[in-house]
């Protein structure tokens, strides 16, 4: 083999890996999810058992959001399924079934798509905005980025906190502030930003990209914390400490985005966002990155779920694209081998969610949340081929 050989194989080995992800998503799992993972009310399944029977016990929003964005994705993709149907028709049951009065939307749907949870969080309203969104502009529907500014006025309006950000509305615990949900309005934001060039999603992705980078991330480490007080000074303890790498590459991949829209210090607090989450946070014995980790790299949870798999693709397709790094390439491709150990179940198109850190399966039922993190790092995968 010449030098050149040598020096091209990665990148050979990147398109030979991403074309076989995006076969896999367009041509097994998508069919699967848009016929037998759907409703007569028109909604998408929650979970489904490894035998491929879904589960209608119940729906939440967010997962219903999560699933309009991923068949946007896969339609962009060059699936020549009904995609476009599908979605139209889910986005119309959250506007018309699942919002409240008071302009939130609840957190489930029954079958039938009546209400059966009516509370509200900040998490769901985050993914609501990113589908209406995502929808709006895959479908060229500007009346759903309408929607979506409705929601973000009452947002502001009823959830606005003194100390920046928002509160997280009547789910979870009032006395403890997070990361996650800010992190999903900063995609929501970016994705309604990109669609509809409304300059006040442009101003929210910025907003939360400084209290992100001045409040969420050690300085220390350069981890992202996961827990907060009311002020955002990290929770009291160890729960203070806690880092997720999945987290740290998700918001890397997000700082990436918003650098190449000019935000000056994305590229250098991705960075250091990807550096702790390789450093600390891949086990190479199993080939995958972990659950948890506390900012001296300590392991706090040694299982490994499916999700952060995908954010170690999403970050490493991100540093390829602005390096052209050999060794970046082949960082994707070992992300994406530890991500497709969890499809080997006996219905092709679904997958195993968590991994022991013996190496061993957690029974359950294949969550339908993951193809929204699955989606997603394929479609940046497709950007390789």
């Amino acid at each position: 083999m010449t030098t050149d050989q040598i020096a091209l194989q990665p990148h050979a080995e990147l398109q030979i890996a991403a074309d076989r992800a995006c076969n896999w998503l367009c041509d097994v799992a998508a069919p699967l999810w848009a016929e037998r993972g759907r409703t007569a009310s028109g909604l998408f399944a929650e979970r489904m058992t490894l035998t491929g029977e879904p589960d209608s016990s119940y729906f939440r929003t967010f997962v219903q959001a999560r699933h309009i964005y991923a068949f946007c994705g896969i339609g962009r993709m060059g699936w020549n399924g009904p995609w476009r149907e599908l979605v139209t028709q889910t986005v119309e049951v959250l506007l018309n079934n699942a919002r409240r009065p008071d302009g939130f939307f609840v957190h489930r749907l029954a079958a039938d798509a009546s209400v059966a949870d009516a509370r509200a969080d900040l998490y769901d309203q985050a993914f609501v905005l990113f589908a209406l969104g995502t929808a709006g502009g895959a479908l060229g529907e500007p009346r759903w980025f309408d929607a979506a500014e409705a929601l973000f006025d009452t947002i502001e309006r009823e959830w606005s906190h003194p100390a920046g950000g928002f509160t997280e509305g009547e789910i979870v615990d009032p006395s403890v502030r997070r990361q996650n949900p800010h992190m999903h309005l900063f995609e929501a934001s970016q994705a309604l930003w990109d669609a509809s060039g409304r300059s006040r999603f442009q101003d929210l992705a910025y907003r939360i990209a400084e209290l992100a980078a001045g409040k969420f991330i050690d300085p220390a480490s350069g981890a992202l914390l996961e827990y907060f007080e009311q002020d955002w000074t990290p929770a009291k303890g160890d729960r203070g400490r806690i880092v997720e790498p999945g987290h740290c590459f998700e918001w890397a991949w997000l700082f990436d985005r918003l650098a190449r829209a000019g935000w000056v210090h994305g590229e250098d607090v991705a960075s250091r966002l990807i550096g702790f989450a390789r450093k600390t946070g891949i086990d190479p014995v199993r080939g995958v990155a972990i659950n948890e980790v506390l900012t001296d790299g300590a392991i706090a949870d040694g299982k490994a779920r499916l999700w952060p798999q995908t954010e170690r693709i999403k970050a490493a397709v991100s540093r390829y694209h602005r390096s052209g790094d050999g060794a970046e390439a082949a960082e994707v491709v070992a992300a994406l081998r530890g991500l497709e150990q969890y499809y080997a179940v006996e219905t092709p198109g679904l997958w195993r969610d968590k991994l022991g850190a013996d190496g061993n399966w957690l029974d359950e039922l294949a969550p339908g949340s993951s193809l929204y993190h699955i989606s997603c790092a394929y479609a940046e995968l497709a950007s390789c081929r």
